[in-house]
């Protein structure tokens, strides 16, 4: 079943807020907006209010969002781009992100090294 807040179903909402109590984000720490998308999409886009910018009032993050024309959407996609960078700037190189990002540093490393060793022989 679909949650009526953010348009996605429940077990997804249920995830977003256990990850939110882990950090310690209360939805009180969170001012949200509501601007109109830019780009493509014609008339619908024009006369909607799609866009959705969070600000995190104690570390002052603030991120936007406007993937989907939907506004539910929207505001639970935002909310997880802002735990995402929440957990970047609380965490550091030990956010789950930062660990994927260097991973992917060390493998291209290791395929660069090997074309190397490849073109020398």
């Amino acid at each position: 079943m679909r949650d009526p807040l953010f348009g996605v179903r429940e077990e997804k909402v249920q995830a977003l807020r256990k990850k939110m109590e882990e950090l310690g984000l209360s939805e009180a720490d969170i001012e949200e907006k509501f601007i109109r998308s830019q780009g493509h999409g014609g008339q619908k886009v024009n006369k909607t209010s799609t866009c959705v910018q969070l600000r995190h009032i104690p570390t002052g993050i603030t991120v936007k969002c406007q993937e989907s024309r939907s506004q539910p959407l929207n505001r639970f996609l935002a909310r997880r781009l802002l735990i995402e960078r929440l957990e970047a700037h609380l965490l550091g190189k030990e956010s789950p992100s930062e660990k994927i990002r260097q991973k992917i540093r060390k493998q291209k490393a290791r395929r660069r090294r090997r074309r190397r060793k490849a073109s020398d022989v």
